[in-house]
């Protein structure tokens, strides 16, 4: 090989390691979170006496849930951010808005419909299970995010040294 073609070869080999390096996949706001959620089942428009408790957990566009794997047998469903917003609420606090929605439908036409809304680390919303579009089940949904609510951090004193003369 020649200097020139070697060369050549060598730039454009350090050009992609650059490019791959600083190339960062941005993922959606909800990825690698986990929310801790009680459902509450509806049947006639009252709630049942008893909750279920559940994770949802999100990776990668698609929504997890213990509960509807056991149960429905739905590894998980794909969802998608119908919308994201930021607006600052009373105590002067950047807060973020999610409304989502995931719908998935299987072999016997069952589909299962997940609409629910994240303030920050609280969720809301509602899981309808259909069959020929007929409501089998209703859930509402209620919880936080796992871990909490971030820590606020606390302001250091500053410490006044006197002179004594």
């Amino acid at each position: 090989m020649t200097r020139k073609l070697l060369f050549k070869i060598v730039f454009i080999l350090i050009l992609l390691f650059f490019f791959i390096t600083n190339f960062k996949i941005e993922n959606d706001p909800l990825h690698k979170r986990t929310f801790n959620i009680s459902l509450s089942e509806n049947k006639n428009g009252t709630p049942a006496k008893k909750n279920i408790a559940d994770e949802l957990y999100f990776k990668n566009g698609k929504l997890y849930s213990d509960f509807l794997n056991e149960k429905f047998n739905y590894n998980y469903i794909k969802y998608r951010i119908n919308k994201d917003s930021i607006y600052i609420d009373d105590t002067d606090t950047e807060v973020r808005y999610l409304e989502v929605e995931a719908v998935e439908t299987d072999d016997n036409n069952q589909t299962i419909y997940v609409n629910f809304i994240t303030s920050e680390w609280n969720i809301d919303g509602v899981i309808r299970i259909t069959k020929n579009d007929k409501v089998k089940r209703y859930y509402d949904l209620s919880g936080r995010e796992k871990g909490g609510k971030p820590k606020k951090e606390k302001k250091q004193k500053k410490r006044m040294l006197q002179i004594v003369k």
